[in-house]
């Protein structure tokens, strides 16, 4: 089953979820006009398969369509995931 992603924006957080479970969270504060996302994780025995990513594409993708608020990724997975794609990098200045 694939990996789906669910926003709980009364607790400040996305969840990557498989079969039921969290698998992958990641949590932000808004704060004036941005969304600061302050922390990624993912299961430490599903690492290295490319969860971390679907996570961070996933809400990245949900804020732009959701919200005007610029991204402030202190999170520092969440910051070099923008570096690596310059096509989210136009979140960090709307």
């Amino acid at each position: 089953m694939p990996e789906t992603l669910r926003h709980e924006p009364a607790l400040s957080r996305y969840l990557l979820e498989r079969d039921g479970e969290v698998i992958g969270l990641a949590d932000y504060r808004v704060k004036d006009d941005a969304v600061q996302v302050t922390h990624t994780e993912v299961d430490p025995s599903l690492r290295g398969q490319g969860l971390g990513s679907v996570l961070v594409r996933g809400m990245l993708d949900d804020l732009r369509e959701s919200t005007e608020a610029r991204v402030v990724p202190i999170c520092p997975f969440v910051d070099d995931w923008i570096g690596l794609h310059p096509d989210y990098q136009d979140l960090l200045t709307r």
